[in-house]
């Protein structure tokens, strides 16, 4: 500091030209050179503010909707692939018959005529819930869980026929029941 008669500064220094010139200063041009220096902590503060924004907006999560839209696609699709499976299994009942190795009576309830009429139905309304799922339509899950049930009651009636096969359809209807169920009820695919 500098003592206020002498000029020097305190330790016995002489002081600097720039503190002779701010002293000498008016009191109108310190107060308008003092904002200039108060606003650089101010701005500093300011891009520091900024910089924790962008770094929050990185390491943001996910909307919470989203979280099941996965499931809610991989249902949609493994339902449609379920319905193809079933019309081949229609139009297979229907043309080739004699393709299920079934001894007599071993079915529960129909002929290979209707129960291929039955599947070719299912699989067309399975692929087209799988469809509606897919574009988030919500009657479509609702559609295709049902299907699904349905469906793996159905390929009980079967399981004389394709033991392995009618197993896996079976376990496919249930996946794609979990599948359909998990997600947000407004969750889309």
């Amino acid at each position: 500091m500098s003592s206020p008669n002498t000029g020097q500064q305190a330790g016995g220094e002489r002081p600097t030209e720039r503190q002779v010139s701010e002293q000498r200063q008016a009191p109108e041009q310190r107060q308008a050179s003092e904002p200039r220096h108060a606003a650089e902590p101010q701005q500093a503060d300011e891009q520091r503010q900024a910089a924790g924004q962008r770094q929050e907006w990185a390491m943001s999560r996910a909307r919470s909707d989203a979280g099941g839209a996965g499931w809610l696609a991989f249902g949609g699709w493994v339902l449609a692939l379920a319905g193809a499976f079933n019309i081949i299994a229609g139009l297979t009942s229907l043309f080739r018959p004699d393709y299920f190795v079934v001894g007599g009576g071993e079915l529960l309830v129909f002929n290979f005529d209707a129960w291929g009429y039955i599947w070719l139905a299912f699989g067309l309304l399975q692929l087209l819930a799988g469809a509606g799922c897919l574009a988030g339509q919500r009657w479509a899950r609702m559609t295709g869980i049902g299907l699904a049930g349905l469906s793996a009651i159905g390929h009980l009636t079967f399981l004389a026929a394709f033991p392995v096969w009618e197993l896996a359809s079976i376990a496919l209807a249930v996946l794609v029941m979990y599948a359909l169920v998990v997600p947000d009820k407004n969750a889309v695919a």
